[in-house]
């Protein structure tokens, strides 16, 4: 099996001066994820690292540049899934860490449950090692100026919850395995405690190697309502190919419940998709050596893997 990894930095509308920052993200992140692959790492390894990637990257909503809830805090959700065999982890509301992507799999990997949360997943976090740090080292200047701008009586919280940027991954390895991973910092000015779509399985990501693997992103009580991860993989389980399941399922979403998102798709045979609703999404692929990517509807730049390598290690 040739190795395949897909990568967005969230469902929404994208400023346009911060096009070019969000395309760079998911490409670098695109990038590492299948360096990894061609090295016969796994899938979970690789969309871990994608997902590492664009926490550490301000531009996403997730790590470092994640929302503040009401109170002006960071709380992080995240997923991660292996389709080898359905092992999932998860972590909803957690403060004061860089990566609660690493935390998720540490859940998958390390205890016999699947979801931990708040206080409970901070003294997980710190069991394992993992270091705390201060939670201004998370805020940047953009998500406390929305924050502040969503507490003004005249404030349109929608208008706020635009080009926000949760961010994911799926993957096939060459041994056939599929992953997914899914990591956000919610909604702007939520309140204490929310937890979205991202940490709860089935909505955020699901992966299965009978069928394939899903990462989504958009209004996360949309999604949750309709299951939406889960309820793509049952179209490819129908027959559907990844780009029709994840239209039929969006529409679905949209026609049901009112809601818009995006997701990305790749199958057990290694066919993937890159599709939203919204306005934009910011996506990135690689197969075949070839790395594609865009943010708006019908654009896909194509260049070689290696390319993209040499700007990666120049510091793209």
């Amino acid at each position: 099996m040739k190795p395949v990894i897909v990568v967005h930095g969230g469902a929404g509308r994208i400023f346009r001066e911060r096009e070019e920052g969000c395309r760079a993200g998911v490409v670098r992140a695109a990038v590492r994820g299948y360096a990894l692959l061609k090295q016969g790492g796994s899938a979970v390894d690789a969309v871990e690292e994608a997902v590492r990637s664009m926490e550490d990257d301000p531009h996403f909503n997730a790590g470092c540049g994640s929302v503040l809830n009401e109170k002006g805090e960071v709380e992080m959700d995240a997923i991660i899934m292996d389709g080898k065999n359905l092992d999932s982890g998860a972590v909803s509301a957690v403060k004061c860490i860089a990566n609660p992507i690493k935390l998720a799999r540490l859940v998958m990997e390390k205890t016999k449950h699947m979801l931990l949360t708040d206080h409970g997943a901070h003294l997980f976090a710190q069991a394992m090692g993992i270091p705390e740090i201060p939670g201004e080292k998370l805020i940047t200047e953009r998500s406390r100026e929305r924050w502040k701008k969503n507490l003004e009586p005249d404030s349109n919280p929608e208008e706020f919850q635009k080009d926000l940027g949760t961010v994911g991954a799926v993957a096939i390895d060459s041994e056939g395995n599929v992953a997914c991973a899914t990591s956000t910092g919610g909604l702007s000015n939520k309140m204490i405690g929310r937890v979205g779509d991202t940490a709860c399985i089935g909505s955020g990501g699901y992966a299965d190697n009978h069928s394939g693997a899903t990462s989504t992103t958009g209004h996360g009580e949309s999604i949750m309502k309709v299951v939406l991860a889960r309820l793509i993989l049952y179209h490819m389980e129908q027959g559907m190919s990844p780009e029709v399941a994840a239209d039929t399922a969006l529409d679905y979403m949209k026609t049901r419940v009112g809601g818009l998102g995006g997701v990305i798709v790749v199958n057990k045979a290694g066919e993937w998709a890159a599709r939203f609703s919204t306005k934009q999404m910011s996506w990135a692929t690689v197969k075949d050596d070839n790395l594609h990517y865009g943010i708006y509807a019908g654009e896909k730049h194509i260049q070689s893997v290696d390319e993209a390598l040499a700007s990666e290690r120049a510091g793209f």
